[in-house]
């Protein structure tokens, strides 16, 4: 799966670039009995529908022209914007969240719990610092990088 990840990205940077696009990710997972290539686009004002219709053009004739085929079995190819609760994944994700309301999780319970939800107050390249609400208490937590398993923007009600 991993190859296909590598491949799809080498594929669509060119792409993108050309269009000065922004690549977040890319997926290939599988789901029920069907497999999904997702590839989630932005750039600072937004994505449009028109804008992922385009790359998904043509990245599926760039996929068709391969050969050998990088994915052999069926599959859907979704492009689409990463949302509101965009995943912090490379290091200027995070330079960007700074000061934004995340969703952190931990691979293990760090000072109690393994899931915060805050503002980024602070970041390093070794750690970040939330500021977040515990019942009617703010509280602020320093979380080694390390730890975190997954972080995304998030949506504060």
């Amino acid at each position: 799966m991993s190859s296909v990840v590598e491949t799809v990205t080498d594929l669509v940077t060119p792409i993108l670039d050309d269009h000065h696009f922004e690549l977040v990710d890319v997926e290939f997972v599988k789901e029920g009995k069907s497999w999904y290539l997702r590839v989630f686009i932005d750039k600072p004002e937004g994505i449009t529908i028109d804008e992922c219709a385009m790359v998904s053009d043509q990245l599926s004739e760039k996929l068709d022209n391969c050969d050998p085929d990088p994915i052999p079995q069926a599959y859907y190819l979704e492009v689409s914007s990463p949302g509101a609760e965009r995943p912090l994944k490379k290091e200027k994700d995070y330079q960007r969240a700074l000061g934004k309301y995340i969703h952190v999780s931990l691979y293990q319970p760090f000072e109690g719990s393994k899931i915060y939800e805050g503002t980024m107050t602070d970041l390093s390249a070794d750690e970040l610092t939330i500021e977040y609400q515990d019942k009617t208490r703010t509280k602020t937590i320093t979380i080694p990088r390390n730890k975190i398993a997954k972080a995304r923007l998030a949506i504060k009600f």
